[in-house]
C-alpha cells in the first residue's frame, strides 16, 4: 500500500473481543501500526508511547489502532500488563498484513523467514492512506506520526 491509495478494509477482534471495522471509524483519521509481536521490548514500548501521546491524539482527532498476528487473549494480556490505551486487533490469519503489504521476508542473525515489517499507515477521513512509515525505528516515531496527523 502506497500513499493515494484507499486503505483496505477489514473487520477483526480487538483485545476485548468485540469486533472492530475499518471503515466504521470513517470521518475519524486512524493511526494503524502494525508490530511483530505483543510484550516483545520494541513491540512494548512502541505501544506505550503511542498511549502515552492518546490524550494529543484524540485532540487530533485520531484514533491509533495496533495490528499483530497475536491473538486476542494474547492483546488481552499485553493491554492489561501494560495499562496500555491503544486498540489492538489480532490479525491471526494474517489477512490485514498481507493487504497492507508488511508480512515481508525478514532476515535475522543470518537467518530468513517471514514476519511482520514494523510499519505505520495514516489513513483520512475518507479512508485514503495519506503517509506511509515503512521500517520503523520505535525512537521518536509517535511523536513524529502526531506531527503529521496534526497537519491533516
Amino acid at each position: 500500500m502506497t500513499e493515494g491509495e484507499t486503505a483496505p478494509d477489514f473487520t477483526a477482534p480487538t483485545q476485548d473481543g468485540a469486533d472492530l471495522t475499518l471503515s466504521s471509524l470513517r470521518p475519524r483519521p486512524v493511526v494503524l501500526y502494525f508490530y511483530p509481536r505483543d510484550d516483545t521490548p520494541g513491540c512494548t514500548q512502541e505501544a506505550k508511547d503511542f498511549t502515552e501521546m492518546g490524550a494529543a491524539f484524540e485532540a487530533a482527532g485520531a484514533l491509533v489502532v495496533g495490528v499483530s498476528k497475536d491473538t486476542v487473549a494474547k492483546h488481552g494480556k499485553f493491554a492489561t500488563k501494560h495499562d496500555l490505551g491503544v486498540t489492538l486487533v489480532s490479525d491471526a490469519e494474517g489477512t490485514i498484513c498481507e493487504d497492507f503489504g508488511v508480512w515481508v521476508e525478514k532476515t535475522m542473525y543470518g537467518r530468513t523467514s517471514m514476519g511482520i515489517e514494523r510499519a505505520t499507515f495514516l489513513i483520512d477521513g475518507s479512508g485514503t492512506i495519506r503517509k506511509v512509515w515503512r521500517k520503523v525505528k520505535v525512537k521518536g516515531h509517535a511523536e513524529a506520526v502526531l506531527e503529521v496527523v496534526r497537519a491533516l
